[in-house]
């Protein structure tokens, strides 16, 4: 599939809504129809997904989508079953990514229930601090997602390049994060693999939560699988025995997620085999002494070892250090 066009995002995306940038994903130029409609495909492409509890009887009606339906562009990124493309879906001149996945390269390494997950999690929510879904289409090899396009890229980039964020810059951060976290979490919906290669950054340089190929919904508030990416795993998913772990785990990656923003680094990186057992430990590399006690407290009370004993996603937005530097103009 090869890059053929290069596109005016910004001009598109304003020229189909009129109003906003930013068109809700839920009325998109009636790529997706708002819940509730009353009808059904016959199709299998656009047949709906559901996993809370109060969309299971509602449907999502689509037209019978292909990709040439779309003009694709240059590649936004790579991932372990296929590419990203920037694209303009021709009908409506909306701009958007284009996830393409393999499905031989998916049945290869058993991964359906990983990306249906993503399918299934990512359908059902609709918010400015997560990266919006569209819709989704197949064909005999391939999956296709239609994501929102977020101009500024992986926020991965940014933090190595930059190596570290300013204190106001991570506090902001960490905030905006923390807001998308507890829309999850009142949905029942535990990421789980919060990292800078999993958020997006839009065009007015808003954070959007990203892949939710980990995420589970979860109404009883307690998991028992292992997943996501280990220096951001919590030491309830790595300790020995059966594995018990609440939505607590995204406060725990929220922390080491504020610990790299302020320094660059994760905060148990070692071996493997050392990351793991300082996890466990929650032997934290201290933070920088030029860092303000208001900084080193916000992570400390997110890496706490006991789940019970971290700080509340509610009581993130009240902390001093995020108050005083999202209070700034």
């Amino acid at each position: 599939m090869a890059a053929t066009i290069q596109l005016n995002t910004q001009a598109s995306q304003t020229k189909v809504q009129g109003k906003s940038r930013f068109p809700q994903p839920v009325y998109l130029n009636r790529l997706v129809a708002p819940r509730g409609t009353d009808s059904s495909s016959k199709s299998e492409a656009s047949r709906p997904v559901a996993t809370t509890k109060d969309s299971t009887q509602q449907s999502v009606r689509s037209p019978n989508l292909h990709l040439g339906m779309f003009e694709i562009g240059k590649p936004l990124g790579k991932g372990k079953f296929g590419r990203v493309y920037l694209a303009k879906h021709r009908p409506s001149g909306f701009i958007c990514a284009l996830k393409v996945l393999d499905k031989n390269e998916i049945k290869r390494e058993k991964a359906e229930t990983h990306v249906r997950r993503e399918i299934e999690v990512h359908s059902q929510i609709r918010h400015p601090g997560i990266l919006g879904f569209y819709n989704w289409f197949h064909d005999s090899r391939r999956i296709f997602l239609i994501l929102e396009y977020s101009p500024g890229g992986e926020l991965y980039k940014p933090l190595r390049r930059e190596t570290r964020f300013s204190e106001r810059r991570a506090a902001k951060y960490a905030a905006q994060v923390a807001h998308a976290l507890i829309y999850l979490h009142s949905k029942s919906i535990m990421h789980r693999d919060i990292k800078p290669e999993n958020i997006l950054i839009g065009l007015h340089g808003e954070l959007k939560l990203a892949d939710f190929g980990y995420s589970v919904h979860a109404p009883s508030n307690f998991r028992q699988t292992l997943c996501g990416t280990l220096d951001y795993l919590p030491p309830e998913m790595l300790a020995s025995g059966p594995v018990k772990y609440t939505k607590a785990v995204d406060q725990w990656t929220l922390g080491v997620l504020t610990y790299e923003f302020l320094t660059g680094e994760a905060p148990f990186e070692d071996t493997y085999p050392m990351t793991h057992k300082r996890i466990l430990k929650c032997d934290i590399t201290p933070l920088p002494a030029w860092l303000s006690p208001e900084a080193k407290n916000f992570v400390h009370s997110l890496l706490v070892l006991d789940p019970t004993k971290r700080l509340p996603l509610v009581d993130v937005l009240k902390h001093p250090w995020i108050v005083k530097n999202c209070a700034q103009s």
